[in-house]
């Protein structure tokens, strides 16, 4: 509870006024209340309400926000996998999944699931975690999803961040990355932390960048501080895209990362050929 109010504080003391509403960081709501969609999750993909809204979202993340991917192709084409981003913003999720052939399936934090928008969660491959509680659940329906072979979006910082600036890594990732053995893709999303500037009529564009993926040896029941070392792996990969391109920019990062891979190509080419 302590570290809760202290997050609190540091992040109204950063926020700009008027920008976002207060965080409530605990749902008061019993955990059986979330139960069904928890079931619905395990048992079932997302069906054709995930199509519908990406359909409807893509063309106004492209329009508004010019968004932007770099190595979406990193994200493996089959079996289970951790898509581990930054988070600022409500419209992450979709920011990262518009980019990716596969369905993904997001955690989100429970306050989001009430009616009516419950429906479209529900059935478009968003399953809650109990904000305030040590949401057993939640993990329970993750590691369901990766054993029928499917994506799970975490991030890295469980919550979002509300300074604009990176939070800090959370030991939850990092205990599904163990437990499961998943290989967990880092990405770095920029211009996220101002997508609210339109209500000043300022429009951020906005960069996601996938990397490499990194698997971890898996742990059968992982304590705290094996969950936090590898959560604070998985962020240490975010932090270097996101300064990256923060640096950079996204034409410098494109430009940056084809040269890579032509050297790569050239490189292998000069091999000799083995029998």
């Amino acid at each position: 509870m302590a570290a809760e109010q202290r997050q609190m504080a540091t992040e109204q003391q950063h926020q700009p006024k008027g920008s976002l509403k207060p965080q409530v960081y605990k749902d008061p709501r019993p955990a059986e209340h979330f139960t069904r969609f928890h079931e619905r999750t395990r048992a079932k993909r997302p069906n054709w309400m995930y199509e519908a809204v990406r359909l409807v979202i893509t063309p106004y993340l492209l329009c508004f926000f010019r968004a932007r991917a770099i190595d979406s192709d990193k994200v493996p084409a089959d079996g289970p996998v951790i898509v581990a981003p930054n988070h600022f913003s409500f419209l992450d999720h979709f920011f990262v999944a518009m980019h990716l052939r596969r369905k993904v399936q997001f955690l989100a934090k429970s306050q989001l699931f009430e009616k009516p928008l419950e429906i479209v969660y529900n059935n478009g491959g968003v399953f809650p975690v109990r904000r305030g509680h040590r949401d057993e659940e939640a993990f329970k329906t993750a590691h369901a999803v990766l054993a029928r072979g499917d994506i799970v979006v975490m991030y890295c910082e469980g919550g979002r961040s509300r300074t604009g600036k990176l939070g800090e890594a959370k030991p939850g990732i990092g205990r599904l990355a163990l437990e499961s053995g998943a290989p967990v893709v880092p990405v770095a999303l920029v211009g996220s932390e101002r997508v609210r500037d339109w209500k000043r009529l300022q429009l951020p564009s906005v960069v996601v960048q996938f990397g490499d993926p990194v698997r971890f040896e898996r742990v059968e029941a992982p304590d705290r501080d094996q969950s936090q070392a590898a959560s604070e792996q998985i962020f240490v990969r975010i932090k270097g895209l996101w300064d990256g391109l923060r640096e950079n920019g996204r034409s410098a990062t494109v430009k940056a990362r084809r040269a890579a891979r032509r050297s790569r190509g050239e490189a292998a080419a000069g091999q000799p050929a083995t029998r």
